[in-house]
C-alpha cells in the first residue's frame, strides 16, 4: 500500500486500536476530567501530533487513525468535537461524517474537517454533509484554537437551548395537567355548589337570613369559577388554542348576579345601577340572549362592571344598556373618565393607572374573552360624558 507523505507504516494491530495522543506533562486529573473532549481522526500520526500539541492545554485529546476506529470510539465515549481528515484508507472522512449525522446519538457532535483538500467543491461537500467548519492543511495554530473555541461555545449554547426547550415542554405538560385537574376536580363540584345553591333558594321555604346565606354560597361559587377561568383560559386565548363551545346565554340575569356580588364596593361609594333593555328598564321577566359561554360571559362582564365601579365617582349610577339592534350590543357606562395616559393602550396587557393593587389585566382579558366569543369591544370616554365600554356579541341564533 502506498504511504502518504510524512507517514510511517503502522502494524495492522495498531491501526485497529484508537491511539490516544497524550500531553508531555502529567496533568491534574481533576482538571483534565473537566476539560472538553476532542477526537482527532487522521491516518498520519504526525498530523495528529501537531493538532494535539496545539490543543492539549485546553482539551482532553483522543485520536483514531481510521474512520471505523473513530466510529467505534464515538460509540464507546462521548466527545465534544471531532477534528476529521478527509483522505483515509478504507472509510474516508466524508463517509465518517455522513455516518455520524445519520445516528441520532452522534449527529450533534460538531465536526471540523482538517484536510489537504482545499478546493471549493471539497468545502461545499463537507458542509453539505453536516460539518460545522473546514480547515486546510497546513494548519495555523491560532486559527485552529480560535475555530475550536468558537464551536465549543456554540455547542454549549445549543445544549443550553435544548435544555431550556425541554424545561418549557415539561412546564407546558404541567400546565396541561393543572388545567385538567382544575377543570375536572375543581369545576365539577363548583358547578354543583352553584347549581344547587340557586335551586335550594327557590324550592325550600327560607327566611330572609337563610336566603341571604344561600345567595352568598351561590355568588362565592361564581367568584371562584371566575378566578379559575382567568388563570386557565387566558393563556389559551392568547395562543389561539382555546376551545370555544357556544350556547345561548341570558345576560340580564347574569348582570343582576354580578351586581349582587359587588354589593359591598357599591355600598361604600353609594353607587346604584340600572339595566336598560331596548330602551326600557329591565324587569325580572326581561331576557336578553347571546351566543357564548356562561362562565366566560360572567368573567367578561364582572371585569367590566368592577372597572366601572372603581372608576365611577361616588353617588353616581352605573348604567348597562342592552340592545338587539344593531347586532347584540351591551354597553356599560359610568361617569368617570379614562386617564389620558392610558387611553391609547386601554385594552393592552398590564396597563393600569392610579390603582395600588391593579394588575392591568381587566380590560385586556375582557378583550380576549370578547373576541374568542366572536365579538368585538370598544370604548368612548370624556370628562363631560364619562366612559362607555361597548361589546358586540353574536345573537343566540333563534
Amino acid at each position: 500500500m502506498k504511504q502518504r507523505e510524512g507517514s510511517s507504516e503502522l502494524p495492522l494491530s495498531t491501526r485497529r486500536r484508537f491511539p490516544v495522543a497524550r500531553t508531555d506533562h502529567m496533568p491534574n486529573m481533576t482538571e483534565d476530567f473537566e476539560k472538553p473532549k476532542i477526537l482527532i481522526v487522521d491516518d498520519v500520526p504526525s498530523n495528529i501530533k501537531i493538532l494535539a500539541e496545539i490543543l492539549k492545554n485546553d482539551y482532553q485529546i483522543s485520536a483514531a487513525i481510521r474512520g471505523q476506529d473513530a466510529l467505534d470510539s464515538v460509540a464507546l465515549e462521548s466527545y465534544d468535537l471531532i477534528l476529521l481528515d478527509v483522505v483515509m484508507p478504507g472509510m474516508d472522512g466524508y463517509q465518517v461524517c455522513q455516518t455520524l449525522q445519520a445516528n441520532e446519538s452522534t449527529r450533534d457532535i460538531p465536526v471540523i474537517f482538517v484536510t489537504s483538500k482545499n478546493e471549493e467543491t471539497d468545502e461545499t461537500m463537507a458542509l453539505a454533509l453536516g460539518a460545522v467548519d473546514f480547515l486546510s492543511k497546513p494548519v495555523a495554530p491560532s486559527i485552529v484554537r480560535a475555530r475550536v473555541k468558537t464551536h465549543m461555545v456554540l455547542k454549549k449554547a445549543r445544549e443550553k437551548l435544548a435544555q431550556q426547550n425541554q424545561e418549557l415542554i415539561q412546564a407546558s405538560n404541567l400546565r396541561e395537567e393543572v388545567d385538567r385537574i382544575m377543570r375536572h376536580d375543581l369545576k365539577s363540584p363548583l358547578n354543583a355548589i352553584i347549581g344547587f345553591s340557586g335551586l335550594l333558594s327557590t324550592i325550600l321555604p327560607m327566611n330572609d337570613e337563610e336566603k341571604k346565606m344561600c345567595q352568598l354560597i351561590h355568588e362565592s361559587g361564581y367568584k371562584l369559577l371566575n378566578m379559575i377561568n382567568l388563570s386557565l383560559d387566558m393563556f389559551k386565548m392568547e395562543q389561539g388554542t382555546y376551545s370555544f363551545e357556544p350556547k345561548p346565554v341570558e345576560i340580564v340575569g347574569l348582570l343582576e348576579k354580578i351586581f349582587s356580588t359587588n354589593a359591598d364596593p357599591m355600598c361604600s361609594k353609594n353607587l346604584a345601577y340600572k339595566i336598560v333593555l331596548d330602551g326600557h328598564p329591565a324587569t325580572e321577566a326581561s331576557r336578553f340572549f347571546i351566543l357564548g359561554e356562561e362562565l366566560l360571559c360572567y368573567s367578561l362582564f364582572n371585569n367590566l362592571v368592577s372597572n366601572a365601579l372603581d372608576a365611577s365617582p361616588p353617588d353616581q349610577p352605573i348604567t348597562v344598556i342592552l340592545d338587539h339592534h344593531p347586532g347584540h350590543r351591551i354597553a356599560i357606562h359610568n361617569q368617570g373618565s379614562i386617564p389620558m395616559e392610558i387611553r391609547d393602550r386601554f385594552f393592552d396587557k398590564y396597563v393600569t393607572f392610579g390603582k395600588a393593587h391593579g394588575t392591568g389585566l381587566g380590560t385586556y382579558s375582557a378583550k380576549l374573552m370578547t373576541e374568542v366569543q366572536g365579538g368585538r369591544i370598544e370604548f368612548a370616554t370624556s370628562e363631560s360624558n364619562g366612559t362607555t365600554v361597548t361589546i358586540y356579541l353574536p345573537p343566540d341564533g333563534s
